[in-house]
């Protein structure tokens, strides 16, 4: 009798359904089974009933007669093959007195792996059924392995995809110390962002992106010389006497496009919600804003709310050029903006967030008149 480990499946393990209608036919597969140390077995003989018997049993081999009144074992084959997941190896064992080429050719289309003519050898049945679960064994030990790796890969990808992005929000930090001594402005921008996202009805995991993508919106202020950077007056160009010139503000609007720059070529979701970010929460509703004259809903919505998040911020704090607003006027500016610069829908979810907001918001404002002092009117001719 033939016996033994099938490829790390054993006999006592191994599940096998017979489908056969003939019950003498069963008891026979049956009896040489059990002898040869199979034990997990269920037999059917109303073909009608395989799909459901397979769901509950999940088996390892199928031993399938092709010939039975009504439902035949193409019919099954082709009712297997809706059921077996893509990919899986479950070997099919037709026994059939048919042996034409025709049916063999037929079988085979539908999903059999071998065949055995009736009348059967018991021995020749016994080693085909070993060799087919030793196949189907190593088939789900690959398999196991190939997803072992799989999670492996992930895991390292995204070992790798966060240690850029803290390289990158390192990048981002130092390019903030240069205008904001705290180095805490587009983390608040961050979870004001998220605020927004959050009211404005988006998923959970969107609100989480936005969150961590935020931050990184002005990474490309690394590139923008000190001198531009931080020159007094910079926001105001129109109006104050060291204000940019038209060559100085083309340089500091590049610093959305080298962001983007700097972020791109990423495969993970957020750095590039990250890179978006970068290159347009400097565009304008109303279509003047840079670097591309985006308008209305043309500008990416995580775009548009890290506008709003990002200017009143500034507003509030005091930079190397400005003083900080008091929290009434910078909100009134921001309403003030509402359908020019921002996003109307936008800035309505900012203001019914606005005790949260505000209490992320602790600054000390200056008195006019202090350095860089600015009026609402000369905000809006400006730029960041």
């Amino acid at each position: 009798m033939v016996r033994g480990t099938i490829g790390g499946v054993t006999p006592d393990t191994a599940r096998i359904l017979i489908v056969d209608d003939q019950e003498a036919n069963v008891h026979l597969l049956e009896q040489v089974l059990r002898e040869a140390g199979y034990t997990d077995l269920r037999a059917v003989t109303n073909p009608a009933a395989v799909l459901t018997l397979y769901a509950e049993y999940q088996p390892d081999l199928i031993l399938l007669d092709l010939r039975m009144p009504g439902l035949d074992g193409f019919a099954v084959l082709a009712q297997l093959g809706t059921v077996i997941p893509p990919g899986t190896y479950l070997p099919i064992l037709v026994l059939t007195a048919d042996i034409t080429r025709e049916a063999r050719q037929r079988a085979l289309a539908a999903g059999a792996m071998d065949f055995l003519a009736k009348p059967f050898d018991l021995t020749e049945v016994l080693l085909r059924i070993r060799n087919l679960l030793a196949t189907r064994s190593l088939h789900r030990q690959v398999q196991g392995q190939n997803l072992l790796l799989e999670g492996k890969v992930r895991e390292r990808t995204a070992e790798l995809e966060e240690a850029r992005l803290e390289a990158l929000e390192r990048l981002a930090r130092a390019a903030e110390y240069r205008d904001d001594n705290t180095g805490q402005h587009a983390q608040r921008v961050g979870r004001t962002a998220a605020l927004l996202a959050r009211e404005l009805g988006l998923p959970a995991a969107e609100v989480e992106i936005v969150r961590r993508a935020a931050p990184l919106h002005d990474v490309g202020k690394i590139g923008i010389p000190d001198q531009i950077l931080l020159k007094p007056g910079r926001l105001n160009h129109l109006l104050q006497p060291d204000r940019l010139t038209p060559v100085e503000l083309e340089v500091m609007q590049r610093h959305s496009t080298i962001g983007a720059d700097i972020l791109s070529g990423s495969r993970s979701p957020l750095l590039r919600a990250a890179e978006e970010i970068a290159l347009t929460h400097h565009e304008r509703w109303d279509g003047t804003g840079y670097p591309h004259g985006l308008r209305g809903a043309a500008i990416p919505l995580r775009g548009r709310i890290v506008a709003v998040a990002d200017v009143y911020d500034a507003l509030r704090h005091e930079r190397p050029y400005k003083r900080a607003w008091p929290h009434p006027e910078a909100v009134a500016e921001i309403e003030a903006q509402r359908g020019r610069q921002f996003d109307p829908g936008v800035v309505t979810a900012f203001l019914r967030v606005l005790d949260l907001v505000r209490g992320d918001d602790a600054v000390r404002p200056q008195p006019p008149g202090s350095r860089g002092a600015m009026s609402p009117r000369a905000w809006r001719t400006g730029n960041q």
